[in-house]
């Protein structure tokens, strides 16, 4: 066993709870987030059905009471956390005009992927300060990349989603954020794109399989060099930023 741990926030379905599954079989002590109990036991169930150490953590990235909570747990039982992967995330209105988008979506999609990734990560700097080679992995998306977007002919261009495509490119403001300022700690920050991806969230169109995305992440927590920080990366390559 490796002794390690992962907290993993939105874990339950999809990518975040492949990315578990994988994490979990590599040996590491698994903190499922999730903010609803049922979903969140059913998914830790079945990864101990594989011999997964694996422990449910309720936690609403939006709530900032849970996620003091959360902390809390695992600081009692661990002591440390070796990696949090910032999963939870949500889509907000798609397929719809810049200038059509409501205030009130928009602020909801980054309460949850913005502010959320913010809340979860300065909860959890204390912990990871406790592990060696700490690392945060940070989900975000290759719509987050003003490069492709913007790019007419590349088609990601072609997505109307104000608020979630703004969203990610947050994200990847945020993690160089937090890679500078944790770079003393020698924890490492990065940026993920699991690509198109067939999940609930987008009505199972996507073209890649959740282990196709999930390896990824997988990759910078497990395999890529300690020292790597402040980048962004689809399929274990830098993507643009």
């Amino acid at each position: 066993m490796k002794n390690k741990n992962v907290l993993i926030t939105g874990a339950n379905k999809s990518i975040g709870f492949e990315t578990a599954r994988e994490l979990g079989l590599l040996g590491y002590k698994v903190w499922l987030g999730s903010r609803d109990q049922d979903r969140g036991q059913l998914a830790v169930n079945r990864l101990t059905k594989d011999g997964i150490d694996a422990q449910l953590i309720i936690m609403d990235v939006t709530n900032m009471l849970s996620i003091k909570e959360a902390a809390q747990r695992i600081q009692r039982e661990d002591g440390k956390l070796d990696v949090l992967i910032n999963n939870a995330g949500i889509s907000g209105t798609v397929d719809i005009a810049p200038g059509e988008q409501s205030i009130d979506d928009i602020m909801a999609v980054y309460d949850t992927n913005v502010f959320g990734l913010i809340r979860v990560t300065q909860a959890f700097i204390p912990l990871l300060k406790c592990a060696q080679n700490a690392r945060i992995i940070m989900v975000s998306s290759g719509l987050g990349s003003l490069e492709w977007v913007s790019d007419l002919n590349h088609p990601y261009s072609r997505v109307q989603a104000m608020g979630y495509t703004s969203s990610k490119s947050a994200v990847n403001a945020i993690t160089v954020a937090f890679a500078k300022g944790l770079m003393a700690e020698g924890i490492s920050v990065n940026a993920v794109d699991p690509g198109y991806t067939a999940t609930d969230f987008n009505g199972h169109t996507g073209y890649r399989t959740v282990a196709e995305a999930a390896r990824g992440i997988v990759w910078l927590a497990e395999e890529a060099n300690a020292d790597i920080t402040a980048g962004f990366y689809f399929d274990q390559n830098r993507a643009p930023w």
